[in-house]
């Protein structure tokens, strides 16, 4: 079965999600904007999600961790959470 790390940040509102990806994309730590920012329990661990399987996380973010691009961030992404950016670091 394929194995994924990734790492996430929640966000409430689209818009706010929006101003995270622009500071991501102007090259500000996905980690500590993930402490800072997120509003799932996994921001204390700078998003860090650890070891993902298929069918683990909602449809709309497992679809991102198992097709698109490593190291790239995604989003944001709706789900019924919020707003989510995703990062996905390893992928066998």
């Amino acid at each position: 079965m394929p194995m994924a790390m990734a790492k996430h940040i929640l966000l409430k509102t689209e818009a706010e999600a929006l101003k995270i990806k622009a500071l991501l994309d102007k090259g500000e730590a996905f980690d500590k904007l993930a402490k800072k920012h997120s509003i799932c329990p996994s921001g204390k661990k700078g998003g860090d999600l650890g070891e993902v399987q298929p069918k683990q996380m909602v449809p709309a973010i497992d679809q991102i961790i198992f097709k698109k691009a490593l190291k790239v961030i995604h989003g944001p992404v709706k789900s019924r959470f919020g707003y989510h950016l995703v990062q996905v670091y390893y992928r066998d």
